[in-house]
């Protein structure tokens, strides 16, 4: 691919990750999923939601989904699938930050223009600073604020206007195949999957499963 000038990160999944435990607060905590159970239901949940939107045929959302594999497998209150999808929208719980992701954003910021896209709540920034690193960014354009989610071209291009920058001239950066790396293709741009669940492991699509990964990807 061209070299960057500009990296577009999502934040869900990418910069920031669920805070499970208060994620999953409807459900006693001795029944928490383990990571790896959590891991194995968004694989499937992603390839599902995948294959719905690039049908057309999206019924439910991404976390109604989930949710509902999740309590099955923990036999759990389907009742509980409601409170379990308002606490995925809460932007406030995704505040979960891998160490060193400040340090690589400012390197990436050394050779790029960086900024973020998200379909959240419109409190994505907050979220963001309170993790310490919305100041990293040139911009944050949160679909709650916008008024489109990913995968329609308008948020894109409102991202890219916010910076002045052509789509040819950008990467995106997100974790969600049909929203953000077909999302972002079809509005121009380049796109990297943040695979870090190892949804598309048998996939021939760049990914990466790191920000150090994406550092050395960038290097190539």
């Amino acid at each position: 691919m061209p070299n960057p000038r500009a990296i577009f990160f999502d934040v869900g999944n990418t910069l920031l990750f669920p805070n499970r435990a208060k994620m999953l607060a409807p459900i006693a905590l001795d029944r928490h999923p383990t990571l790896g159970q959590w891991q194995a239901i968004e694989r499937r949940t992603k390839r599902e939601f995948d294959e719905e939107v690039q049908s057309g045929r999206v019924n439910h959302g991404f976390w109604w989904n989930f949710h509902t594999h999740l309590l099955e497998e923990l036999r759990e209150d389907v009742e509980l699938r409601q409170d379990l999808v308002k606490n995925a929208h809460n932007s406030a719980l995704w505040d979960q930050i891998v160490p060193g992701t400040r340090e690589a954003l400012d390197g990436f910021a050394r050779f790029f223009r960086i900024a973020v896209i998200s379909n959240a709540d419109g409190r994505v920034g907050r979220t963001l600073a309170r993790c310490g690193i919305a100041d990293c960014f040139e911009s944050v354009t949160d679909s709650g604020n916008v008024g489109f989610e990913k995968p329609c071209a308008e948020i894109f291009a409102a991202a890219l206007a916010t910076i002045k920058i052509r789509p040819e001239e950008s990467l995106y950066v997100g974790d969600v195949y049909s929203v953000d790396y077909l999302g972002a293709r079809n509005a121009g741009m380049d796109a990297i999957l943040f695979d870090v669940a190892g949804t598309y492991d048998n996939r021939d699509l760049p990914r990466v499963k790191s920000l150090e990964e994406l550092g050395s990807w960038l290097r190539r």
